[in-house]
């Protein structure tokens, strides 16, 4: 049977903790995820006519995902506070619903996948809050991470202007 790993967010005595990335070095993070939400047609019909009376559906979503990503740190007790480089959310209506994808982009010591997930999450229900008073039927399902990636940093990188120093 293949061991198991230890859970890096719990010490030797069982209690919950911060994981210490301080002795790892600076990486270029990226992390992409995405989900569902099911809406009527009626309801896509609104969204795209921009009769949904609370505003603009799919603008208002972007920005709340782009803001949660932001804040992830203050959501999710043991996440480290991340300098976010790049936020995205795209968000495309189907005939049945829509899709979010959520691409978040960082330089930091440890990833940026909760902060995907995060903006994603916070995406769809930004969208059915503003549509719950037309749509009684709408589920958000098949949230997930679908991509994380790490590649080194260039040596010299300067974290506050994002470019490398020439000497």
């Amino acid at each position: 049977m293949e061991k198991m790993k230890r859970l890096t967010h719990i010490d030797s005595d069982g209690r919950a903790q911060m994981v210490d990335v301080s002795a790892k070095p600076l990486s270029r993070r990226r992390a992409v995820a995405r989900g569902k939400i099911r809406l009527q047609r009626e309801t896509l019909d609104l969204i795209a006519s921009d009769q949904i009376a609370k505003g603009n559906v799919f603008a208002t979503a972007r920005i709340a995902g782009i803001q949660a990503a932001k804040q992830t740190a203050q959501l999710i007790p043991l996440c480290h506070t991340l300098p976010l480089n790049q936020v995205n959310i795209d968000i495309v209506a189907s005939k049945d619903g829509a899709a979010v994808k959520c691409t978040a982009r960082t330089i930091a010591q440890t990833g940026v996948e909760m902060e995907a997930l995060v903006g994603v999450t916070v995406a769809l229900l930004t969208i059915y809050d503003m549509c719950k008073a037309v749509d009684k039927h709408m589920i958000v399902s098949d949230v997930q991470l679908l991509k994380k990636t790490k590649s080194a940093v260039v040596a010299g990188y300067d974290r506050h202007s994002e470019k490398t120093r020439r000497s």
